[in-house]
């Protein structure tokens, strides 16, 4: 007898959805029911008024879990992360994989994060590491690289590693985990087996007794408590985990839900910042036209080092500002802006380097000027058109970036695309005789964007160009872009060569500020030599042009 379940939308899963579909059709053929009868699990699909249609997982977790050991099913992989001890700093994993026939497994630690260009040898808080076979007989291993377990399967079907981690991290890439919480910094708690990120995996945490909630991007399996899953481990490793007693706070931007996970919040006007943020994502999802996750969630975890931009949260060390202060609240709200506007630019528009991921070593692109200092320049834009920023605001911030490459003795010997592809081993902003690609890039894409408008006689812009690569690159191609895509999707949308323009991220050229500022009848101060603390600054010119002035009222809001 043929059972059919049909897989019917419970909510639409934005990565790797036509992977998954493949996946799926093959983890379940054939899948015996009690040896006597075939299961296929199928999905109903109907796609209507742009309606995107998945899986129900909570019926692919059981089914995986109901047949996980039948013979011919494809892997099936679960987590379970304990903290028992809070003070130790240590987390207990339990990794089960099942359905690999191969005499020997590889099990591999990641050595970085996505997003934090550094190699951080994840490998080297592991303790404690054993393998046993689904007896509980234990199975020989060995180190076959630094983060490299090779387990010895003996035939077993199923597999089960024990090991802790040691969880003291103070970056926001790093877990952490103490009395007062735990952050799981994904990619430095889970291993993987080689050449199995594609499949999906479930998460089970348990919470010390002394911590009462969970935050995360990960999706929840309704139907088991502190359970989550992961349509592959790119999407785990995307999808940091907070537990604490965080304060969380529900709220919707176009009927999708959101929730702000805080620590220790003390007394604010909750309503204000809600209004705040969701005039923050709508100003950021018109860039590109739309909201492209299902649910949103902001881990805010009090003082700290830094923040991570995730596909559908952000993990920042960050305490709450003060609303009565402007330049504190400034300084939070562009913070919190950057990190979101990463979901558009670097999680989804990207270069072709940043994923899929190699977690083992560097991946370096030449693009982090764009990526990053491009993610600056959308900053500053989300936020004059939300009206949290006006006009002179913006034309101080991106002075301020220009001075910062201008100033420095590296502008004049070292390519912002040279400065990008060294990121891992450099200062993440600069420094000394480095410039920063964020300053630098956010810059660039000053000078990018007018330099659009006006070719296009302001009937164009770089959101434009940024639309054309999430459509094209992202939703169509399902992958990132290479340098001379890029270039190309610019100059098809100026609709002239940008030559020069591109002499500039690969070369250390002067650059023409007066004549692309000029296009939004602005201009650059300079200060004078002998003055003391001056630094550059952009101002408007007294009589602009028609086309100038239109520019310039399309691009900044007073």
């Amino acid at each position: 007898m043929k059972v059919r379940i049909f897989l019917i939308a419970e909510a639409f899963i934005d990565k790797k959805f036509n992977s998954f579909i493949i996946s799926l059709k093959k983890r379940t053929s054939p899948l015996k029911i009690f040896h006597t009868g075939e299961l296929n699990l199928m999905r109903k699909i109907e796609i209507k008024n742009k309606l995107r249609i998945v899986f129900c997982l909570t019926l692919l977790f059981a089914a995986s879990t109901v047949f996980g050991q039948t013979q011919g099913v494809a892997p099936n992989m679960s987590f379970t992360v304990s903290m028992s001890e809070p003070n130790s700093h240590l987390y207990h994993v339990e990794f089960c994989c099942e359905g690999i026939k191969t005499d020997t497994i590889d099990f591999k630690m990641p050595a970085w994060t996505p997003g934090y260009y550094r190699v951080l040898n994840f490998a080297k808080n592991v303790r404690e590491f054993s393998a046993a076979d689904g007896s509980g007989k234990t199975l020989e291993w060995e180190k076959a690289a630094d983060n490299i377990w090779r387990v010895k399967t003996a035939g077993a079907d199923r597999i089960i590693l024990n090991y802790d981690v040691f969880a003291n991290g103070r970056s926001v890439a790093e877990s952490l985990l103490n009395e007062s919480r735990a952050f799981i910094s994904p990619t430095s708690v889970f291993m993987y087996v080689a050449g199995r990120l594609d499949d999906p995996v479930t998460v089970n945490i348990v919470p010390h007794e002394s911590f009462s909630r969970i935050s995360t991007g990960l999706d929840r399996i309704r139907s088991r408590e502190n359970f989550f899953l992961a349509v592959d481990f790119d999407t785990l490793y995307d999808c940091p985990i907070f537990v604490a007693n965080q304060e969380v706070i529900p709220f919707e931007v176009r009927g999708i839900p959101h929730n702000m996970a805080i620590v220790n919040p003390g007394e604010f006007d909750r309503e204000k910042l809600i209004s705040i943020l969701r005039r923050m994502i709508e100003a950021a999802a018109s860039v590109v036209g739309e909201i492209p996750y299902r649910h949103y969630t902001f881990i805010m975890m009090g003082r700290g080092q830094g923040g991570l931009e995730h596909s559908n949260s952000m993990a920042v060390y960050t305490r709450l500002p003060n609303m009565d202060e402007p330049n504190d609240y400034g300084r939070w709200l562009s913070f919190i802006t950057h990190e979101y506007f990463h979901l558009y630019n670097v999680k989804r528009i990207r270069p072709v380097a940043l994923g899929p991921f190699d977690y083992d070593k560097e991946n370096r692109t030449n693009m982090l000027w764009f990526a990053e200092g491009g993610t600056v320049y959308y900053e500053y834009i989300v936020l004059n058109r939300a009206g949290f920023m006006s006009r002179s605001d913006v034309l101080e911030e991106f002075g301020k970036s220009i001075n910062g490459y201008e100033s420095s003795p590296g502008n004049k010997t070292i390519t912002v695309a040279k400065v990008s592809y060294d990121a891992w081993t450099m200062p993440f902003f600069g420094g000394g005789d480095k410039i920063s690609y964020y300053d630098k890039g956010s810059g660039l894409c000053v000078l990018l964007d007018l330099k659009i408008r006006h070719e296009s006689k302001n009937k164009k812009s770089l959101d434009d160009v940024m639309r054309i690569l999430y459509q094209k690159y992202h939703k169509q191609l399902k992958r990132g872009f290479t340098d001379e895509e890029f270039a190309a999707e610019c100059e098809a949308v100026a609709g002239c060569s940008l030559k020069e323009f591109f002499e500039y991220v690969y070369t250390t050229n002067a650059i023409d500020y007066k004549t692309y500022l000029g296009y939004a009848g602005l201009e650059l101060d300079r200060p004078d030599e002998n003055a003391e603390n001056g630094r550059i600054r952009i101002k408007q010119l007294p009589e602009p042009d028609q086309l100038q002035a239109a520019i310039l009222n399309s691009w900044l809001k007073q």
